[in-house]
């Protein structure tokens, strides 16, 4: 299994948990623990289900889980208050709740897909599935700008139609395309100028198909 989630990356093969390109350090079972929530993504998962998986029918208290999930957030710097990634149930257990990409899934090995957006002299790579915009550190695309909300935008990449589409997120400035506030969702092409606050991004789509050339006759 090989995940992606705001600027992680999990490979349950390698057993590694990387922020970017920086490997972040979990215990073996902290690291069991992420991957049976993200395996089971949406779904709760129980805590005697994860007793079970991570401790296999060895007895332990329910407070050693507790040790782990808090071990989890801070290696991800969430909070459980205000979870971005593993969610409390009150009563039953925990959850995955962040959008994650598949990458195995998406035919893809190292994560380029073809799909960036250019801002002043920085590019930031889009996965497959869901790309948060926004000043909130857990977003794929971290924007620490004036006007910027904490999760401001979405840009949705549908890899098996190459195609993409912008979704504002009830952001305080809006979200606009070529100078146009957008309501709803609107598709993008290549080269469209993104306003997210006061930043001004441009979105690439890269094709392999060929370019229509005239013949002269």
């Amino acid at each position: 299994m090989r995940v992606q989630f705001g600027p992680f990356t999990v490979n349950s093969n390698t057993r590694q948990l990387l922020r970017d390109e920086e490997e972040i350090h979990l215990s073996p079972k902290a690291f069991d623990l992420l991957c049976a929530l993200i395996a089971s993504h949406p779904d709760v998962v129980t805590k005697d289900e994860l007793l079970g998986r991570i401790w296999q029918g060895a007895y332990v208290i329910e407070a050693n889980l507790n040790v782990l999930v808090r071990e989890v957030r801070h290696a991800l710097g969430d909070n459980a208050q205000e979870p971005r990634f593993v969610q409390t149930v009150h009563g039953r257990g925990f959850r995955f709740r962040s959008a994650i990409t598949r990458l195995d899934a998406a035919g893809s090995t190292d994560g380029t897909t073809g799909f960036w957006l250019v801002v002043r002299e920085r590019t930031f790579v889009l996965a497959g599935g869901d790309n948060v915009i926004g000043r909130d550190p857990a977003c794929r695309i971290w924007l620490d700008e004036p006007g910027v909300s904490r999760r401001h935008a979405m840009i949705q990449i549908d890899l098996a139609t190459r195609s993409a589409r912008l979704k504002d997120l009830e952001s305080t400035n809006g979200t606009f395309v070529a100078k146009s506030r957008i309501e709803s969702t609107r598709s993008l092409a290549d080269g469209d100028v993104l306003g997210i606050g006061s930043v001004e991004l441009t979105y690439r789509a890269w094709s392999n198909k060929p370019t229509e050339r005239t013949v002269p006759r």
